[in-house]
């Protein structure tokens, strides 16, 4: 997917005012308006690369002429050490911008290194690595960017572009069966209806029903096999729960079509980046 610009801009305008409110007080205390100066931002320790078209639009938006050269691309990886912009401008810019650039583009290169990492141990297989509304709020657009950038695959973005009848839908609707008629009834003809079960049980309600895609919530992998079977490519079959490095490659030797995984942004770790800068040139004294 990619990121619209009309929302990108909005979130930099919301992330500004909440870090730099009226303005900077301890740069524009220091720094003389012309002054400028150059440097590079580099990653410190070994991942994919996402978020630099964001970092250039945080440092343009207080200088228009900020020259941003990416050296790399988002989804690519890069080493300890690895140059992945040179920057140069006015000074007063980078400083302002600097913590927010790099929030930004640590979070959503932490993202894309961990998702990459689980597309790695599935490889092979025919399973995708999806992601999930585990997101943080007011950061899905970025996140699931993030997750793309890393091989992975885009789960539905909302609650309005896709139908997930999970077990309490199920408890309220009264059952699988039920759930699935008035979600059909009540979706237009073009939404694919997935559920979520726990049990073989559930999967032969889910097939009886009708679903298209039956969601594998929490189970072993050897039940996951009989899962599979049962289906027997009638419909797509996604695993999801407690999915980790660890087990993710039973999962997809199951063989389930989709891997949905939480962690991919509700608690992923940032790559470490930093930005370095050479001398300005003008210093208010």
């Amino acid at each position: 997917m990619e990121i619209n610009l009309f929302d990108l801009e909005k979130l930099i305008d919301r992330s500004l005012r909440e870090d730099i409110g009226t303005g900077d007080l301890t740069t524009n205390s220091i720094v003389a308006p012309d002054a400028t100066t150059y440097g590079y931002i580099m990653a410190k320790e070994g991942g994919v690369v996402a978020g630099l078209q964001i970092a250039e639009m945080i440092f343009c938006r207080f200088d228009p002429a900020f020259e941003f050269k990416a050296l790399v691309r988002d989804g690519d990886r890069v080493r300890p050490g690895s140059i992945l912009a040179e920057i140069a401008g006015r000074a007063r810019a980078i400083l302002a911008g600097e913590r927010l650039a790099l929030n930004f583009l640590q979070h959503m290169s932490g993202i894309a290194t961990r998702t990459a990492g689980l597309v790695s141990l599935v490889e092979g297989s025919p399973a995708r690595i999806v992601d999930t509304r585990k997101t943080t709020p007011g950061l899905r657009a970025i996140e699931k960017y993030a997750v793309k950038a890393g091989g992975g695959y885009n789960h539905r973005f909302g609650l309005y572009d896709g139908v997930l009848i999970k077990d309490n839908h199920i408890k309220v609707a009264g059952g699988i069966g039920p759930a699935v008629k008035s979600a059909r009834l009540g979706s237009p003809h073009t939404v694919r209806i997935e559920v979520e079960v726990e049990d073989l049980a559930g999967v032969r309600e889910a097939l009886s029903a009708g679903a298209d895609i039956i969601m594998l919530d929490n189970m072993a992998p050897e039940e996951m096999q009989e899962a599979v079977k049962l289906i027997a490519g009638r419909v797509l079959v996604e695993a999801s729960g407690g999915i980790s490095e660890g087990n993710i490659r039973a999962a997809a030797a199951a063989g389930v079509d989709l891997i949905s995984v939480g962690a991919l942004t509700h608690s992923v770790k940032s790559l470490d980046i930093c930005l370095d800068l050479h001398m300005v040139k003008t210093v208010r004294n």
